[in-house]
């Protein structure tokens, strides 16, 4: 299928996100874009008609990135989100209309093995992106990227009121990434003043993504395939544990949406200044599983494979259930899931197994852009089922 530009615009308008129109033409620096989200996202502001600069470390092996030919997309620049040089010459040079940030260290386990450096990326790394901006005083709409685990732990879902913190150091350095951002906003770029400054800054908070080209280690789904593709049985760590799955392009329209709203762009009935806030982004509430649940469900779909639990696998302070309430998301942003998480899990295991049968390039790059269209179509099919 081709993604002719009007293809796209006539797609985009059919699924009620115009707003997406926006972002044609656009100056986007993408920080991380060389990870699993980052290289979606990258690929799909590139369909999107936008000019993507990218600053984030050289991609791992196996990589979306490399093996789709993302890196063909944009202008995509090696550099560490704590290198004060990189950052300001990526800003320069790119002069960006809008920022998505997601450079991060993202692993819960890396953050226990190496927790100075978690905190340098996660809170250092933002604040140097955020003064960057600050100081460059040009408008620029900004979404940070931060993640579920941000939260105090409780036994209810998390509501973008809800108290901030984190047992471990990965949890700890989101919610702090949370509180810098607060800091520049009551200090530097308020709300109440976005029409001065032009600088409107809004978090991201989404729940556990999942996606083909994920390739993470400690996480469920990647280990699953990884296991899966060895012919080994799947080792689980905590079977019984509750979290908000989602597609990353559920995820990544949420980012879309808050971004170009941010541009003034309308995406739903929040205004910029309403925008430049805090948002959850996950599954409904009563599409929440355990571990097993999810691992049962790859295997079935992929055709084959066991799994094991083995608890002495499991990290510490992962709390047994984590679960978002995205009301706010839906009554402001217009933004909903399009895909739940069995029809989430069989895309994904699609990636996968075309991976695996040795899709690589064009033919990779085609499936994921495949993808992207289906969840914009869904997106067009619930709209045209609601009028």
């Amino acid at each position: 299928m081709g993604i002719g530009e009007r293809t796209l615009e006539g797609l985009v308008s059919r699924a009620g996100l115009t707003g997406f129109g926006a972002y044609g033409g656009k100056r986007v620096l993408v920080t991380g874009h060389t990870g699993f989200k980052g290289s979606w996202l990258t690929l799909w502001l590139h369909m999107l008609g936008a000019k993507v600069t990218g600053l984030a470390l050289a991609p791992e092996d196996p990589s979306l990135y490399r093996d789709a030919r993302i890196e063909e997309l944009c202008d995509g620049r090696v550099g560490d989100i704590r290198d004060a040089v990189a950052v300001s010459g990526a800003v320069e040079t790119s002069d960006p209309e809008v920022v998505f940030h997601l450079a991060a260290q993202a692993l819960v386990s890396r953050g226990h093995e190496d927790p100075l450096a978690t905190f340098e990326i996660n809170v250092i790394g933002t604040a140097l992106l955020l003064e960057t901006l600050r100081r460059r005083a040009r408008p620029c709409a900004v979404v940070i990227v931060t993640s579920d685990k941000c939260y105090r732990p409780s036994d209810r879902p998390h509501r973008e009121t809800d108290p901030l913190g984190g047992d471990d150091p990965y949890s700890a350095s989101k919610a702090a990434a949370e509180l810098l951002v607060a800091a520049y906003r009551a200090s530097y770029l308020p709300v109440n003043e976005i029409a001065r400054h032009g600088i409107p800054i809004a978090t991201a908070r989404a729940g556990n993504v999942i996606g083909g080209g994920d390739w993470a280690k400690d996480r469920i789904v990647p280990d699953t395939v990884r296991a899966l593709m060895r012919g080994a049985p799947v080792v689980v760590r905590n079977p019984d544990h509750v979290r908000p799955w989602q597609h990353v392009l559920d995820a990544l329209d949420g980012y879309l949406r808050i971004g170009a709203g941010l541009l003034g762009s309308p995406t739903g009935d929040a205004s910029r200044a309403e925008l430049a806030d805090a948002w959850n982004l996950g599954p409904t509430l009563d599409d929440d599983r355990p571990v097993r649940a999810v691992v049962e469900t790859v295997i079935s779909k992929w055709g084959s494979g066991s799994w094991v639990a083995d608890p002495s696998e499991a990290l510490e302070r992962e709390v047994p259930y984590l679960q978002l309430d995205p009301r706010k998301a839906h009554d402001r942003l217009g933004w909903a899931p399009r895909w739940d998480l069995d029809a989430a899990l069989a895309l994904t295991v699609r990636w996968y197994r075309s991976y695996a049968e040795g899709a690589r390039g064009p033919e990779l790059r085609s499936e994921t852009m495949d993808q992207i269209r289906g969840h914009m179509s869904e997106s067009a099919r619930r709209r045209s089922t609601s009028a």
